[in-house]
């Protein structure tokens, strides 16, 4: 790299080894917080994974307690959507790194024209406004990070130089935020030992959930009928993108297994993606059918007609389809690690296997031969999301780590 770029290769900074800042006093005050929220994707715009639904639904939730401001990319001008004030531009660039500086540019251009009064708190989600991050660095900063360049790897390093890019951002982003977030134990010490950040700087706070909005009343066989699939045949649900970390040829590698067992098995994959082509192209002569981006509705219909949901992933930092399963009292199959690992207790409320097609296969045989044991892991999987996932009880930690990076008590 050239230029203003070399600022986040190499750790120069000289910062104080592992010390966190100093803890400001706390002084009471009756009014709202006002919180800039950065954010690449959101519901009502542009939106790409799963962080769109949880930074979006995190907005809102605060929006009861703050002023809250989303800064995203999307049409221009502004809209006011359930509380939360929306602001947006529509980036440019030859690659993801130069799309996102363009994008940060013109959103932090936003950010001045409503930064009066002052934004007591900005939060940022990942890597793709640290720009903005630099610019405000002096200000009450909180990062969330919701996996890193590392992680969507895979949990692989790559010699490619949007790698080194991304992950020296990743650096100095949070070395410059007053306060980290992470989704899951494993994140907080990726970030840890990837950018030797001190622990006592991370909070751990998971994704939130509304359990009641993924559990709908369907007639199962007339929603296969529906894409082709006799209404008897056990049907198994993959959800989420189609790319490397995800896992998605792993359960393809894994579908010829099932078959030997269970022949009349029949599996979906929803979701866009690189590897779409390629696991199209896997899936000639198998019961496989990809959907790509389907609505939201669909999305329900489908989750709640599953027999199974297997999440193949290689990498998770946090696994936001199992809270989505659970609440729809899915039964799940997952790889071995991450916030998967985490948070399912094996053979109690779903089950956690190595990361190879013959340990997918393994499992989904084994519960296909068990339909107790399918019904038994969903329901408990549903009365976890009930005790740990609410939003109520994350906004309640996000609202604790806000009051106390921007030494406001809340009302």
């Amino acid at each position: 790299m050239a230029g203003d770029e070399t600022q986040y290769m190499i750790p120069e900074m000289h910062l104080p080894a592992g010390t966190a800042p100093p803890k400001k006093k706390t002084r009471k005050s009756k009014r709202r917080l006002k919180v800039a929220v950065f954010c690449w994707e959101s519901l009502y715009a542009e939106r790409v994974g799963g962080l769109a639904p949880v930074a979006t639904a995190l907005a809102e939730k605060i929006a009861g307690d703050c002023e809250v401001h989303f800064f995203t990319r999307g049409p221009s001008g502004d809209q006011d959507i359930h509380g939360v004030h929306y602001h947006y531009c529509v980036p440019s660039g030859p690659d993801i790194v130069a799309y996102c500086r363009d994008m940060s540019a013109k959103l932090f251009e936003r950010f001045r024209d409503y930064d009066s009064p002052p934004f007591d708190l900005i939060h940022f989600h990942d890597w793709h406004f640290v720009d903005t991050l630099r610019e405000l660095k002096n200000r009450n900063t909180v990062i969330s990070f919701h996996s890193t360049e590392y992680g969507r790897n895979g949990g692989n390093f790559g010699d490619w130089w949007e790698f080194g890019e991304i992950s020296g951002m990743e650096w100095f982003a949070a070395h410059i935020a007053r306060q980290i977030i992470t989704v899951s134990r494993t994140t907080r010490d990726e970030i840890v030992t990837l950018y030797h950040v001190p622990e006592n700087r991370i909070r751990v706070i998971p994704n939130g959930i509304d359990p009641d909005r993924y559990r709908m009343l369907v007639d199962a066989g007339t929603v296969k009928r529906e894409y082709g699939i006799d209404p008897a045949a056990p049907l198994i649900l993959f959800v989420g993108r189609l790319v490397y970390q995800k896992g998605p040829d792993l359960l393809l590698d894994a579908v010829p297994l099932i078959l030997r067992d269970n022949p009349d098995a029949q599996f979906i994959f929803t979701g866009d993606g690189s590897m779409r082509a390629h696991c199209e192209e896997k899936a000639r002569g198998l019961p496989v059918r990809f959907t790509g981006y389907i609505s939201d509705g669909d999305h329900l219909k489908l989750l709640n007609s599953a027999d199974i949901v297997v999440i193949p992933s290689r990498n998770e930092p946090f696994g936001l389809v199992l809270t989505e399963a659970w609440s729809a009292e899915r039964c799940v199959v997952a790889s071995d690690v991450g916030g998967l690992s985490e948070n399912i207790e094996n053979f109690v409320d779903g089950i956690r296997v190595s990361v190879t097609p013959e340990s997918f296969a393994w499992a989904v045989h084994y519960l296909l031969d068990d339909p107790a044991s399918i019904r038994a892991f969903g329901a408990a999987g549903r009365r976890k999301v009930e005790k740990n996932f609410t939003w109520e009880k994350v906004i309640a930690m996000m609202l604790e780590v806000y009051a106390a990076v921007a030494a406001v008590e809340t009302a």
